[in-house]
């Protein structure tokens, strides 16, 4: 199995000029606990996530050090961490150096990366632009619902029935479909993630049967947890 076969494609972006509000609120709304950050030419330039403004509310109340502590410490790293601490603009708050993979990526070198850099999740990039994004959520639920005897790379006709799903979710009302994964194996197809209801997840499952090539189908959706790619 590689990145492809498991990765949220619905993935919400900001902009380095965008504010740190308008990030907390689309984290907030699409309960999710990272945004990956991309130019204007839509390529990858950062990182957002609750640990980078977890990092303001601790820095919120801590005093200024004398000026001769100051005069010692390293002073490119004090202006970076008000930077971080006092900015509202995402580009000066955000994760530089991103770790990605690709598309192409094989799912146990990811985990090997996850566990490694001690990290949540990665953005999947094509050509420098992100096409998904993997969690250490995504690793565990593929596991848990394909398991170990069912992960051979998928067949051509397999990823294209995978696009057709992508496009028939997008379709569906009220479905976050960030929050909503899947994987397809010999036309067959394993659901899991959270829907907003029971009436959802309907729409969702007749959403994936209708797509032609569909063989069957298992669902495993729950309901609303706190945040998305990063449990």
């Amino acid at each position: 199995m590689q990145a492809k076969d498991i990765m949220t494609t619905a993935v919400v972006t900001v902009r380095p000029e965008d504010t740190v509000e308008k990030a907390v609120r689309l984290m907030l709304d699409h309960h999710v606990s990272a945004l990956p950050v991309v130019g204007r030419d839509d390529l990858l330039v950062g990182l957002i996530s609750e640990g980078d403004l977890m990092r303001r509310l601790r820095d919120s109340g801590s005093k200024r050090q004398s000026w001769w502590l100051e005069f010692l410490a390293d002073l490119d790293g004090e202006a970076e961490e008000y930077l971080k601490a006092r900015s509202h603009r995402v580009g000066d708050v955000m994760t530089r150096n991103v770790e990605t993979v690709t598309e192409n990526t094989p799912v146990g070198e990811i985990a090997r990366t996850l566990e490694k850099r001690r990290i949540k999740r990665v953005p999947v990039l094509r050509d420098g632009k992100v096409v998904g994004i993997v969690s250490r959520a995504n690793l565990l639920q593929a596991l848990a619902h394909v398991g170990e005897d069912a992960l051979p790379p998928s067949s051509p006709s397999d990823e294209e029935l995978r696009q057709a799903i992508a496009a028939a979710l997008a379709e569906v009302p009220g479905a976050q479909v960030n929050l909503v994964n899947y994987t397809v194996e010999n036309g067959r197809v394993s659901v899991w993630g959270v829907a907003d209801s029971d009436f959802v997840e309907k729409a969702v499952r007749v959403a994936i049967e209708n797509v032609p090539g569909v063989r069957g189908i298992d669902m495993h959706l729950g309901r609303f947890p706190s945040w998305g790619y990063g449990i």
